[in-house]
Order: C-alpha cells, then structure tokens, then sequence
C-alpha cells in the first residue's frame, strides 16, 4: 500500500470545525465525497457507523481511525482530519482524540483495506509524529509528515 496514491492535499483537512464524534465523521466523509470516488454517501455512512457500533475506532494517544468495507467505494479510499479541539470517542485508552484518519475500501476486497489499517498504525506509533500533526497548520505540512 502506497500512502501516497490515496492521500493529497484534497484529502487532509486542518482545523475541522465537528466537536463531537458523529459530527467529525460526517465532516471525514464529507472530504471523501469531493474526491468523487464514493457513490453513495447514506451507504458508506451507514458502514462507518456500523463499524462504531461494534467497536470505537478510538485508538490511543488521540488518534482515530473511523473505517469501513463497503460497495460505496470501488477502490480504498482515505482523508485526514486534524482538529483544535479534544473530541471524545470512546478511544481504547479513554482519552479525547484530535487525529482522524477515515478509510472506506470495497467489501470484496480486504488486503489493501488491512494493510492501510497497518501502515496507518505504524505511524502513530511515534510520539514525535503525533506531536508535529497537532502542531500543522497546513495539509501539506500533513503530509510531509506522513510522507517522511
């Protein structure tokens, strides 16, 4: 999975206006309806939320990472989101989040789905990383960050 061929400067916004989770997912899915790659917003909607349902995508250290399979989508697509404010997510460690990264990928395929999962992961595990994404002021910022 090459991060790269999913995330640009159309797919990362700074300073998400949502304060509360439901509003910030919306607001996630709402940049990945620009790239016109989603087909059905009340279906990809329905998935995420579904998926939230069974388990908050709240990791640790402020970051989540609402996702879903899902025939809206014909190919993995994926946004950032980075917000000023603490918003609570139910996240495994109990605490607000302020990093969101959404992905919808098609129900029929898995492998691009998990490996995004994984190398998303990977990245948050640096304090470093985490820190300098709450510090951005601009998408690309963001991306050179993950990118580095």
């Amino acid at each position: 999975m090459n991060l790269r061929s999913v995330l640009n400067n159309k797919t990362v916004r700074v300073g998400l206006k949502s304060t509360a989770k439901d509003a910030v997912i919306e607001e996630l899915l709402d940049i990945l309806m620009e790239t016109g790659k989603v087909k059905d917003r009340s279906e990809a909607l329905r998935c995420i939320q579904e998926r939230e349902r069974k388990m908050s995508t709240g990791m640790k250290h402020g970051v989540a990472i609402p996702h879903g399979k899902t025939d809206a989508v014909s190919d993995l697509v994926a946004c950032i989101g980075i917000s000023d404010h603490d918003i609570e997510f139910a996240s495994l460690d109990g605490e607000p989040c302020r990093i969101f990264i959404m992905t919808l990928s098609p129900s029929e395929k898995t492998g691009p789905h998990l490996q995004f999962l994984a190398e998303v992961s990977q990245l948050f595990k640096s304090d470093h990383r985490r820190e300098a994404l709450l510090k951005v002021k601009s998408s690309e910022e963001v991306l050179s960050i993950f990118f580095e």
